[in-house]
Order: structure tokens, then C-alpha cells, then sequence
């Protein structure tokens, strides 16, 4: 009887904890779309470096989209980035909810090294951590 008493205890005590976490799906979500945007600009870095031509990152309040230079000119510049990227997902991305950045980055273009114009730090709404492209090297990372 006591064993079940301290099980019921300890079941509450957890939920009144554990519960908020689980159903605030804007937390879960602002953390998602962190991820998300991480691995998107992974993917852009990647691309450039592969294709060997200038690649975009282009961003709005709340989502990305990417897209390439064609004519794999030497030039890095946003106006020759005009096909799209496609990725397995698509080339964009859109948050779901009310989920944005904390501010809109600017532009980022990573050139046919894999490296961009310069270093750029990226804030989701509600999520600590911050994405860092480092301008040297174009290693995006938390």
C-alpha cells in the first residue's frame, strides 16, 4: 500500500513538471525550425563546395530559401543566384505557427569554396542557441 501511495506521489509530482514541456508546441516547434534552418544552411555550404558554384541563402521573417548561380560564374553576388536549389524537402522553409527569427539575416552566399561573404549569426524566437556561419572557414554551427 505504501509502495502504491509513493508511485501515485511520484507520477504527480512528475507530470507537474513534465507536462507543460510536452504541450507547449511552440517551444517544440521554435526548436524544430533551429534545427531545421541548420541543417539547411549544412546543406547550402555542401552544395556550393560540390557543385563548385556560388550558392544563396536567402531569408525572410519566418523561413529561408536557396538557390544557386547557373552559370557557375566566379562572381558571388545575390543577383546570380536564380535557380532554385532543391533538396530532397524541397528548397524552402517555412516555420510553422508563430515561429520567426529574432531579426531577418541578411543574405547569406557561400561561394564555390563553401565560403561566405562574412561571418553571420542567426537567432530563432525562443531558442537559446545561436547558429554561427564563420567567414573563414563557412562552418555553420550552434
Amino acid at each position: 500500500m505504501i509502495e502504491l501511495i509513493m508511485v501515485i506521489i511520484l507520477v504527480g509530482v512528475l507530470s507537474v513538471f513534465v507536462a507543460p514541456k510536452m504541450f507547449n508546441s511552440d517551444d517544440f516547434n521554435a526548436r524544430g525550425f533551429h534545427d531545421q534552418t541548420l541543417a539547411f544552411l549544412r546543406y547550402a555550404q555542401k552544395t556550393a563546395i560540390a557543385q563548385r558554384r556560388p550558392v544563396c541563402v536567402g531569408f525572410s521573417l519566418n523561413g529561408l530559401a536557396l538557390t544557386m548561380d547557373a552559370d557557375r560564374n566566379a562572381a558571388t553576388g545575390a543577383n546570380g543566384c536564380e535557380t532554385s536549389l532543391t533538396m530532397p524537402s524541397g528548397g524552402t522553409l517555412t516555420a510553422r505557427g508563430a515561429v520567426q527569427y529574432a531579426a531577418v539575416p541578411s543574405v547569406a552566399i557561400f561561394d564555390a569554396l563553401g565560403q561566405p561573404g562574412a561571418s553571420q549569426t542567426i537567432q530563432v524566437a525562443g531558442v537559446v542557441k545561436q547558429i554561427v556561419i564563420e567567414a573563414v572557414t563557412g562552418y555553420v554551427h550552434e
